[in-house]
């Protein structure tokens, strides 16, 4: 056998963001409150169209999936991350590693393919809403919520086997937070610029091919909203597509800075706050975005938030 397709590195150090001690709890109660902050705005939007049957329909239906996504996008990062805050040594295991790079990557193309289904309602809403009940019924929803998730965890899952099999037999550091391809790349003893180059065109595609579907559907609702007489109606529109708009400009922003446009100028920390702002910064406001510009939403919410406090003082 040859020895050098044998991975002798069991762990991965991930450093993080490098500094005094101070800093490091600094940075642990930031990033704690913004996962706690997270999961709780996550879990009310969940709960909120669960116990709220004027939430019962497709949109909030798509609103909750995405809000379940979020949460499991940011948990697959973010506890390890803190634990490296307080941690000396900062490692990872090899399989821990690529397990997170997996659902990472994975989590993160199903969170493209779900803002493509939630501009699809969005345009059987407003530019066929007489057809709107009879097409997006609860039986669609359902399918394209599981193809959603089953065609996210299929997009890389092939890549990321293969660079999980390239022998890692030098240096264990990752200048990141997460396990990312490039930096995994970077540390194979065995370059393979084809796996890299796979990876990478499928990524692009991923994203290009759902942006352009968002946009297209978007500019057809855009043209529908001003073809509305009633400046009520074209306000109620752009309101509820507004808050799509917002999400999908911060995810897609920086996504596509990091996986489609040249990133070699960028630096080490120019890279981790990009990944910072798309898998821990935007899911924590993503709440926020969508429940501020819906009335029926907020009224789900404060609902849903009094009846706990009155659980509590029971």
């Amino acid at each position: 056998m040859n020895k050098s397709r044998i991975s002798t590195v069991t762990q991965f150090v991930l450093l993080g963001f490098p500094g005094p001690w101070k800093m490091q709890i600094i940075l642990f109660s930031m990033i704690l409150l913004v996962y706690i902050l997270t999961l709780t705005g996550n879990m009310a939007i969940i709960c909120a169209v669960r116990w709220e049957h004027r939430l019962h329909t497709p949109m909030y239906m798509l609103l909750a999936n995405f809000s379940f996504l979020e949460i499991w996008y940011v948990t697959c990062t973010v506890p390890n991350m803190l634990v490296n805050f307080l941690s000396k040594t900062k490692t990872i295991s090899f399989s821990g590693c690529f397990t997170q790079f997996y659902f990472f990557f994975s989590l993160g193309t199903t969170e493209c393919f779900f803002l493509c289904v939630m501009a699809y309602d969005r345009y059987l809403a407003i530019c066929r809403p007489l057809h709107y009940p009879s097409i997006m019924t609860g039986q669609l929803c359902a399918i394209l919520v599981s193809l959603c998730w089953l065609l996210g965890f299929l997009g890389h899952s092939i890549p990321i086997l293969f660079i999980s099999q390239l022998p890692f037999c030098g240096p264990n550091i990752i200048d990141h937070f997460l396990c990312d391809v490039d930096p995994l790349m970077a540390l194979s003893c065995e370059p393979t610029p084809i796996i890299e180059h796979v990876f990478h065109s499928v990524s692009s595609l991923i994203i290009i091919l759902t942006i352009l579907y968002i946009l297209g559907s978007y500019m057809l609702v855009l043209r529908a909203v001003l073809q509305v007489p009633s400046s009520s109606g074209r306000q109620k529109a752009f309101c509820t597509c507004g808050s799509h708009l917002v999400v999908v400009s911060l995810f897609y922003g920086t996504i596509m800075v990091m996986y489609v446009s040249p990133t070699s100028g960028n630096s080490v920390a120019m890279h981790k706050i990009i990944t910072l702002i798309y898998s821990v910064v935007t899911p924590v406001l993503n709440p926020l975005i969508y429940s501020l510009r819906n009335r029926d939403m907020k009224f789900a919410l404060c609902h849903f938030f009094c009846r706990m406090r009155m659980i509590q003082t029971l």
